[in-house]
């Protein structure tokens, strides 16, 4: 079935004129019409629309003319990535009807790449921490993460093969541990926010998913880009994900477990699975204890980010304060009481953890850890813990979500690599390595 096809196996077969964008993303659409009545990942989507973009990418193909690396393949967005031709609502009824004059960055990239926006998926109110409708793809009565949830979670049901969303704290890679797909939080500043809600000047930043690791790295090596408008962005070259992706380790590489001052919020059985996956990589890992000032990262997130989305967004706050919900009314009544004197701190805390990842990954290539605590929560518990993701986010290097754990219930629970700013192609070619290694020790 063509909407099984990985983004990969999908552009070979367009560009080799064995399949058409408009069957492509038609198949797509006919998934989505079936299955998304339960799961309900998306927010605004137009059949015909989709299909016109789709029909333009099969007729310059078919004219001989430039196509481009995402060429006739279909890409969901989280809903608060503007966009001229859909709605961008932003998980609220506050921006209910709000339309764009025109494409974030990254959608100009998407455009320019020749993808086809197929449409909007749902996430969380103001991309923060309320729930959106969005049920698990794997079961209805459990959360698919947040606040990409509606990307993570259209990637995972096959209805859409690559999707993009943002992550402040947890919310690329704990999403794709909940649905069990790929999550790939490139480094901070590589794909430009500009035309993204920006909740945090500091901490927000653009991810994407798929179903393979090659799928995830062709998605961030097609949008990321210099953006002088955007303040985390750099000027300087993007390592080259796919080629990373598909790389071969000229030696195998070594990775660390740190302890955690918040490893006692693991589930026994997510535990369990780390330490298997670890036990295969044998002597390749080495168990650290984390330095002390460890346990004041997760509070110096909040500072920044609570101080942070009361700076960004406090017109709209004032405006419709009583059609926020009561968790959002609840962080920002803490976020006002933050002083200058916390946030400032809070800044100079963080920035003393970015100097001290970049000489620990002088000698280690990736850090081996859980995506979430477990299994997705209930429904109605929340969108799950993103603890397991803080320090990395915080930091601005660049993250990776495994699919390879099943928990005691049979829900999906990823396995998170985190790599050197910068280095996101070593990532990729380490996370290469050990699903290639992790591969042959099963068979």
């Amino acid at each position: 079935m063509h909407h099984e096809l990985t983004a990969i196996d999908a552009r070979r077969k367009i560009g080799e004129g064995l399949l058409s964008s408009v069957d492509l993303v038609g198949a797509c659409l006919d998934r989505i019409e079936r299955t998304d009545g339960e799961i309900r990942a998306w927010t605004h989507l137009d059949r015909d629309h989709a299909l016109a973009q789709a029909a333009e990418m099969d007729a310059i193909r078919k004219s001989g003319r430039t196509t481009g690396p995402l060429h006739g393949i279909p890409v969901g967005l989280k809903d608060i990535i503007d966009t001229r031709d859909f709605p961008t609502e932003r998980g609220t009824p506050i921006f209910a009807g709000r339309r764009p004059d025109s494409d974030a960055a990254l959608v100009e990239r998407l455009r320019e790449a020749g993808a086809v926006i197929l449409g909007k998926t749902a996430t969380t109110e103001l991309a923060f921490m309320h729930p959106t409708v969005t049920t698990n793809p794997h079961d209805s009565g459990h959360s698919p993460g947040g606040s990409s949830s509606g990307s993570a979670a259209a990637v995972a049901a096959l209805q859409v093969p690559l999707a993009i969303g943002t992550q402040t704290n947890g919310s690329v890679v704990r999403p794709a541990s909940f649905c069990g797909c790929f999550g790939f939080k490139p480094t901070r500043g590589t794909i430009s926010r500009r035309g993204v809600l920006q909740t945090s000047v500091t901490l927000d930043q653009v991810g994407v998913f798929a179903r393979t690791l090659e799928d995830a790295a062709l998605l961030a090596g097609s949008v990321g880009s210099y953006d002088p408008s955007d303040t985390q962005s750099f000027a300087r070259p993007r390592p080259d994900m796919l080629g990373g992706s598909r790389e071969e380790a000229p030696v195998e590489p070594d990775f660390a477990i740190f302890e955690l001052p918040y490893d006692d919020r693991m589930e026994p059985d997510a535990r369990e699975g780390l330490d298997e996956v670890a036990a295969a990589l044998g002597s390749n890992v080495e168990r650290i204890k984390a330095p002390k000032a460890f346990e004041g990262l997760l509070e110096t997130q909040r500072i920044i980010h609570e101080h942070e989305i009361c700076m960004h967004l406090q017109e709209t706050f004032s405006h419709h304060w009583n059609e926020l919900s009561s968790s959002l009314q609840t962080a920002l009544e803490r976020g006002r009481a933050i002083s200058k004197a916390q946030y400032d701190d809070a800044l100079g805390t963080m920035a003393a953890a970015m100097q001290f990842f970049d000489a620990f990954f002088i000698d280690f290539d990736a850090v081996l850890t859980l995506s979430a605590a477990g299994e997705a929560p209930r429904f109605d518990d929340g969108t799950g813990d993103p603890a397991f993701c803080t320090i990395w986010t915080l930091c601005g290097l660049p993250a990776l979500s495994l699919p390879l754990l099943t928990g005691k219930s049979g829900l999906p629970v990823g396995v998170q690599l985190v790599g050197a700013v910068e280095r996101d192609d070593r990532l990729l070619r380490t996370a290469n390595w050990m699903l290639k290694k992790l591969q042959s020790d099963v068979e």
